[in-house]
């Protein structure tokens, strides 16, 4: 079996340098010509079905895909992001920075849980239960390639916590990985890579 975890586009918040998380934007125009660049790339990839993040964003890049390889598209509520950002979420940086500094800085570290935010355990945990019950299912059904849109915070989450692997040093537009599993392997192994970085080998 085979997986494509995915990245959305680049975001009108990305653009206005707001801070996301939960933030419900959209593609930017770029973002859209990006998830263009991403079918071209993925549509010899036999992708049978697609699971995408219920943020707009997530779901504006799982539909650029599956018009292009004609799949159907389920949205999996809780590959979400991480609502990391709380009463901060949706006001640029600028605006943060000069309002809540405090909270700005606390936000450095991961583990820590600003008034109104997602921790990082509660993100975590509801991650990794929806994959592995996502995992469960495809074997169920012997579907032999899915694809995972969503955000990078699961993207960390899925090599940080669920494969152990460690951190990436790099999460790009659309970046992508490809994944196979075969039945007598109780782990991944890496195929192929776009627009991401690993701190860790992936040989």
């Amino acid at each position: 079996m085979r997986l494509i975890v995915i990245r959305h586009g680049e975001t009108t918040g990305d653009v206005e340098d707001r801070f996301g998380g939960a933030y419900d934007d959209e593609l930017s125009p770029h973002g859209h010509i990006q998830v263009q660049q991403l079918t071209e790339e993925l549509a010899g990839k036999g992708i049978q079905k697609i699971f995408t993040s219920p943020l707009k964003r997530a779901q504006q890049t799982a539909a650029g895909l599956a018009e292009k390889i004609v799949c159907p598209v389920k949205i999996i509520p809780d590959f979400k992001e991480r609502a990391q950002y709380g009463l901060l979420t949706g006001m640029t940086k600028t605006e943060a920075r000069a309002q809540h500094p405090d909270w700005v800085e606390a936000l450095k570290d991961r583990l820590n849980t600003i008034p109104e935010a997602e921790s990082y355990a509660e993100a975590s945990s509801r991650t990794s239960t929806a994959f592995a019950e996502l995992l469960t299912n495809l074997e169920t059904t012997g579907q032999s390639c899915a694809a995972i849109v969503w955000h990078g915070g699961g993207m960390r989450v899925l090599f940080r916590d669920m494969l152990k692997w460690g951190e990436l040093s790099k999460i790009g537009d659309c970046c992508w990985v490809e994944l196979e599993k075969t039945k007598n392997n109780e782990t991944f192994k890496i195929l192929n890579s776009q627009r991401i970085g690993f701190e860790f080998s992936i040989s």
